[in-house]
C-alpha cells in the first residue's frame, strides 16, 4: 500500500517495529528486503543516516540473541538468520558488529581461525563497507587464492560494498578482467550498483562506457537482461 502511495511509509516503519522479537528467518528476510528498498530510496535524501539508525535499532535485539557462534540444537534456518542479521547490522554501521567482524576477518586472513561459510558474506560485506584500499586489496588477494569457485563468487558479490569512488572504479575494472569468469562479471557490476548511491552512478556509467563489449560478450542472452535489471 505504501509503494502504491495509498498510505504513508511511516505506517510501514511502525509495523516493522512490531517484529522486533520475531524468531522466523523468512519474516526477517522479507523485512530486510523491504528495508533495503527503503534505504536505496532514502540514499538520495537527507534521511539516509536516519534509516541506518532505524535498521540498527530493529536488528540489534535479534542480533544479540543469536550472537556470532552456533548454539547446540540450532537448525539450518538459524544459521541463515544469523548471516542475514549480522550482515544487515554490519552494513548499517552497528559499532559492536563492525568491531567483531574486523576482528574475525583479521583472524581469517591470517589463517588463525577461518570463518564458517555462513559468516563469510556478512563479515566481508561489513569490513568492505567500512574499509579502505588495503581492505579491498586483501579481498582481491583472497579471491585470487580461493581454490573453490563458490568462494570466488561469494567475494565477487560483495566487492561492491566498498564506498570510496576510486575503489569503486577499481572493482568495476576488476569485473571485466580475466580474474572474473565472463558469466560472473554481471554479479560484480550488480554488487556495485546495489552497494551505494555512488556505486549506482558509477556502475551505470561503466555499463554505458563498456556497452559494446558487454553486449558482444552476452549476445542478448539472459545475462544482459539481468545486467539491465540491476
Amino acid at each position: 500500500q505504501a509503494r502504491a502511495g495509498l498510505i504513508s511509509t511511516v505506517e510501514v516503519l511502525k509495523v516493522m517495529e512490531a517484529f522486533v522479537n520475531e524468531p522466523n528467518y523468512t519474516v526477517w528476510s522479507d523485512l530486510s528486503c523491504n528495508l533495503g528498498i527503503l534505504s536505496t530510496l532514502l540514499s538520495h535524501t537527507d534521511f539516509h543516516e536516519d534509516i541506518q539508525l532505524f535498521i540498527r535499532d530493529i536488528f540489534s535485539p535479534i542480533g544479540d540473541r543469536l550472537g556470532w557462534d552456533p548454539k547446540p540444537g540450532e537448525g539450518h534456518l538459524d544459521a541463515l538468520l544469523r548471516g542475514l542479521v549480522l550482515g544487515k547490522l554490519g552494513k548499517a554501521g552497528h559499532k559492536a558488529t563492525l568491531e567483531e567482524a574486523r576482528r574475525r576477518f583479521k583472524e581469517h586472513v591470517e589463517g588463525k581461525h577461518l570463518l564458517s561459510a555462513d559468516l563469510r558474506s556478512p563479515v566481508y560485506v561489513t569490513v568492505l563497507k567500512h574499509g579502505d584500499s588495503s581492505t579491498l586489496d586483501t579481498m582481491l588477494k583472497l579471491h585470487k587464492q580461493a581454490d573453490m569457485q563458490e568462494e570466488k563468487n561469494r567475494i565477487e558479490r560483495v566487492l561492491g560494498a566498498i564506498s570510496q569512488p576510486e575503489l569503486i572504479q577499481k572493482v568495476l575494472t576488476f569485473a571485466l578482467s580475466e580474474e572474473v569468469r565472463p558469466q560472473d562479471t554481471v554479479s560484480v557490476i550488480g554488487g556495485v550498483a546495489g552497494g551505494s548511491k555512488q556505486g549506482r552512478k558509477a556502475a551505470w556509467k561503466f555499463v554505458r562506457d563498456n556497452w559494446e563489449e558487454l553486449y558482444n560478450r552476452y549476445q542478448g542472452g539472459f545475462l544482459i537482461s539481468r545486467l539491465i535489471k540491476v
